[in-house]
């Protein structure tokens, strides 16, 4: 698709042959991209680039669960090398005609995600590279819907013993769940829970679809989650210990509305945390919160967890 004023040519990959060239420019997901096309979590036809000759400018990918749809745009990049207004015309013009090839016409468009480095505002070349493909979103209609703490445990890191205050249970089913993660969508800090209840859905099926689109297809133990309770069996709150397909990770966490404001929130996530250590080869656990929620940030703290990198999501509206 030649852009003569700009001298781009801007098309989706041929194959996997030519990831080669989508490696042209970095970020730090490039080691997944293979894997990735791989188990089908991506197609060539959702991996975009802008090219100027033989040289990359910009790109753009999409990642999906299970292969049946774009899930997610998690790759945008640009060359920083060129003048402002050139990188960030040339990102404008490859997301718009890769969205309208990818994106089924009507449907909504997926959530953009991007990583960047703890300190990102501090550093002046990566405050312009991060703020380039903000603008760049910002011109299709996007807008910053949340900022998060990326987070991770790592093996030799103690893990607290069970205090005793609380009993741990598994999950008997869907509902035994859902009938707490309820409670705890009405009083969310949680950007993304806050987004489905100002779209209309009620807290329960807020968390229905939770349940069914995120924690249940999850491919490990049911096993694994817990459900904390007092010791007469009032239900305090949950974890979702669980494995993603790159990491094992705290999937969900929640303490009920009536229960707070009593630390229970560390022997929950200390709980989760020693059933994911107790598995055989784990490097590492990843957690994420949002910058906003504070009390969840400090309990990640104080269990242990380093923040090492920022996440940014950004949405468009219906």
């Amino acid at each position: 698709m030649p852009d003569a004023p700009l001298g781009l040519t801007i098309r989706p990959l041929t194959g996997p042959e030519e990831l080669g060239l989508f490696l042209g420019l970095p970020y730090v997901l490039d080691h997944e991209l293979a894997g990735d096309l791989a188990s089908g979590r991506r197609r060539p036809e959702w991996m975009w680039v802008a090219l100027r000759g033989e040289r990359l400018v910009a790109r753009i990918a999409w990642w999906s669960r299970e292969g049946r749809e774009p899930f997610l745009l998690d790759f945008f990049d640009l060359d920083d090398t060129l003048p402002r207004a050139e990188r960030e015309e040339a990102g404008l013009r490859l997301v718009e005609a890769a969205t309208a090839a990818v994106v089924p016409a009507g449907a909504p468009r997926p959530e953009y995600g991007r990583y960047v480095p703890p300190d990102w505002r501090e550093d002046p070349v990566v405050l312009d590279s991060v703020e380039a493909r903000i603008r760049v979103m910002e011109r299709t209609g996007a807008r910053m819907l949340v900022e998060r703490l990326r987070l991770e445990w790592r093996p030799g890191t103690p893990v607290p013993a069970d205090s005793g205050r609380l009993r741990f249970r598994q999950v008997a089913d869907r509902e035994d769940l859902v009938a707490l993660m309820t409670p705890v969508m009405e009083g969310t800090l949680d950007a993304h829970g806050r987004q489905d209840l100002a779209s209309g859905l009620s807290a329960r099926e807020a968390a229905e679809q939770q349940y069914d689109e995120e924690l249940a297809g999850y491919p490990t133990p049911r096993e694994w989650w817990r459900i904390a309770e007092l010791p007469d069996g009032e239900p305090v709150g949950f974890v979702i210990p669980a494995r993603n397909s790159y990491n094992p990770i705290i999937a969900y966490i929640g303490v009920l509305p009536a229960r707070r404001g009593h630390g229970y929130i560390d022997d929950i996530l200390a709980e989760g945390t020693r059933v994911l250590a107790a598995q055989e080869g784990v490097e590492r656990i990843r957690a994420a919160t949002d910058l906003g929620n504070v009390p969840m940030a400090k309990s990640f703290a104080r269990l242990g967890y380093v923040n090492f990198e920022r996440a940014f999501d950004m949405v468009w509206d219906a």
